[in-house]
């Protein structure tokens, strides 16, 4: 039997006619304050939890920018403060759906993830009250169509507790990070401007100390969301600051709200790298092997566990890579992923298996082929999708030998690796080769073109 959590705040804080909440969400997004930052694509979002007539406005300003990669977003991983029930940790919901005006949303199940950290459990009475998390829902039915949602109330933690929980859970470019957090509560107007004002400079820095109690009341999950995205790098922009003075209440007491998106950046993409380099030894023992596993059973190896203090170390979290086998010189097998949708060592034992043995275009591995065999790596860092306005935009973007390309269009989808440079030098060519492996005409091209890049860094022995 499915368990559904019921809507706590819907005629509430927002609409629970399915009709006023959509004309609601339509003109909160068309209104949307335009964002310096439009046309990239954000992995996070910091967004107000106020009934909407109050914090929709600011919201929007967040929800917006990722209006236009509706469909590539498969998990939303949400976080807001508990405003109702104490308890220690953070807790996620047993349900498998929440309702909604705009229709039910399936929930995110796999926990495996979380194991070895710190904090978490389920605890059912901190959702089923609780509006921080679901007055979001509907923005995100709004602008992203499906996906599926993991939704975590933070009670008494730490930042420190809350980055432990987004490391597991950070995923590629499939998943969002939404953290719900409004400002400063029931201050005069001007004492508001000034709260909220140190408010904004600690987030912009990305400094979680400098948020005061009064300052945010998800200042824990905030905190926690800022201190992985110093550390991996990100940028983050403001996108829109109001209190309820300036959208729909008097002035005399006032709640703050602001929005902000978070981006990966090339020096995110560096990092990885890093981190994938000094695992490479260790990657490469994992796909020989799976290969002599699969010579004696048939069957992939087991990835071994991998965490540190906790949190999933470079083994343990989302990875795509392509294993290539050579014989004397000549291509013997090359199976890969293009998204990291699984633990970089489950894909680097699943894929060396399948290079060896389910590479349709070779026959099965046999044991007196392991003389001579090679071995080689690409591991892929989440492709980060590009903005531009034209084909020779998109192109001047692109760094030779330094970067792969993923393009789609119509249903139509293809990647090229780095290494592929080495054939095909010439920008122009090297896209319209892609092109044809997608089975599109070398002058193909339309509004609807998408194309992101990667790095695979290149591990062997």
């Amino acid at each position: 039997m499915t368990a559904i959590r019921p809507t706590a705040v819907a005629g509430q804080f927002y609409p629970a006619d399915f009709a006023e909440a959509n004309r609601q969400l339509t003109a909160f997004l068309d209104g949307a304050v335009a964002a310096p930052c439009a046309g990239r694509r954000p992995k996070a979002l910091i967004a107000p939890h106020a009934g909407w007539v109050y914090s929709g406005p600011v919201a929007a300003g967040a929800y917006a920018l990722v209006k236009p990669f509706r469909g590539s977003y498969a998990r939303v991983v949400l976080l807001g403060p508990s405003h109702r029930v104490a308890f220690q940790g953070m807790a996620l919901s047993s349900a498998d759906h929440w309702a909604s005006p705009l229709g039910a949303v399936a929930l995110d199940k796999d926990w495996s993830r979380l194991a070895g950290v710190p904090g978490v459990g389920v605890l059912d009475q901190a959702h089923a009250q609780e509006h921080s998390l679901e007055v979001h829902v509907p923005f995100l039915q709004a602008t992203l169509g499906q996906f599926t949602l993991l939704p975590v109330v933070i009670g008494d933690a730490s930042p420190d507790m809350v980055a432990g929980l987004l490391d597991a859970l950070w995923g590629g470019p499939e998943t969002l990070i939404v953290v719900s957090t409004d400002l400063s509560h029931y201050l005069p107007y001007e004492q508001c401007r000034s709260t909220d004002g140190a408010t904004v400079a600690a987030i912009e820095h990305m400094n979680p100390a400098a948020i005061a109690r009064e300052g945010a009341c998800g200042r824990i999950p905030v905190g926690g969301l800022l201190t992985v995205a110093k550390r991996k790098g990100l940028e983050i922009v403001t996108l829109d600051v109001r209190n309820s003075g300036d959208t729909a209440g008097p002035r005399d007491r006032v709640v703050g709200y602001g929005s902000w998106a978070l981006f990966e950046t090339e020096e995110t993409m560096d990092g990885q790298t890093d981190a994938i380099k000094a695992a490479g030894s260790t990657l490469v023992d994992l796909a020989w092997a799976s290969i002599r596993h699969g010579l004696e059973t048939g069957a992939p190896a087991a990835p071994p566990p991998d965490t540190s203090e906790g949190r999933p170390g470079v083994l343990g979290r989302p990875g795509a890579v392509f294993v290539t086998l050579t014989r004397h010189g000549n291509l013997r097998g090359c199976i890969g992923s293009v998204i990291a949708w699984r633990p970089l060592a489950e894909d680097v034992v699943d894929n060396a298996f399948k290079s060896a043995f389910k590479d349709p275009r070779f026959p099965p591995l046999r044991p007196e082929e392991m003389d001579g065999l090679t071995l080689s790596l690409s591991v892929l860092t989440p492709p980060i999708p590009m903005a531009f306005q034209d084909q020779e935009h998109m192109l001047a973007q692109l760094r030779p030998r330094v970067d792969g390309l993923i393009i789609e269009d119509g249903g139509r989808r293809a990647l090229f690796l780095p290494s592929v440079w080495e054939q095909l030098p010439d920008k122009h060519q090297f896209l319209a080769h892609l092109k044809a492996k997608a089975g599109m005409a070398a002058d193909h091209w339309s509004p609807g073109f998408k194309a992101s890049r990667f790095q695979a860094v290149e591990i062997g022995k």
